[in-house]
């Protein structure tokens, strides 16, 4: 009887992965600040993100390698941006952009977000720049925007915020 449970929920769970999850954001003191929703598409994956707390204005934002935002005070622990095939970073860059690339997050004054965006860079399950490997992905959103050129991070500086995608 219990086998015949826990097949429909696993399989369940796996078609709601591939198909898209939520995960929360948290700032440098724990605290749940938003989410951000990651869809597959055809082609990529259908970010949207609603946060509250964030300073004004633009920020840069990249996907990471490992989904781990254990470091608080910095997220470092999330390591650097994916890019699996070693390209440099910054979209305006004529030899990049690499993976984890991602545009600006541009927040209100009143520190608040909400955005949807593509990018046909990662999948979520498939291919070498997927988010939910074995280790998963982290969503970091920086303190400073992102020149889309200067290495490694295009001048976006300290880690704001962090979602686990795993």
């Amino acid at each position: 009887m219990l086998k015949k449970i826990l097949l429909p929920l696993a399989i369940c769970y796996s078609s709601s992965i591939l198909a898209g999850a939520d995960f929360p954001i948290i700032n440098n003191q724990g605290k749940t600040i938003g989410n951000v929703a990651i869809k597959q598409g055809t082609e990529g994956v259908l970010i949207n993100i609603k946060a509250k707390g964030l300073p004004p204005g633009y920020h840069g934002m990249h996907f990471h390698r490992k989904g781990d935002c254990s470091d608080l005070a910095t997220f470092k622990s999330a390591e650097g941006h994916i890019d699996p095939h070693k390209k440099p970073h910054g979209y305006l860059n004529p030899k990049g952009p690499h993976e984890g690339n991602l545009p600006n997050l541009i927040v209100s004054q009143d520190g608040s977000v909400e955005v949807e965006l593509y990018s046909h860079m990662v999948q979520l399950k498939e291919g070498p720049a997927k988010l939910l490997d074995e280790d998963g992905s982290a969503l970091i959103i920086h303190a400073n925007k992102d020149d889309h050129t200067s290495q490694p991070i295009g001048g976006s500086g300290g880690r704001l915020a962090c979602a686990i995608i795993k």
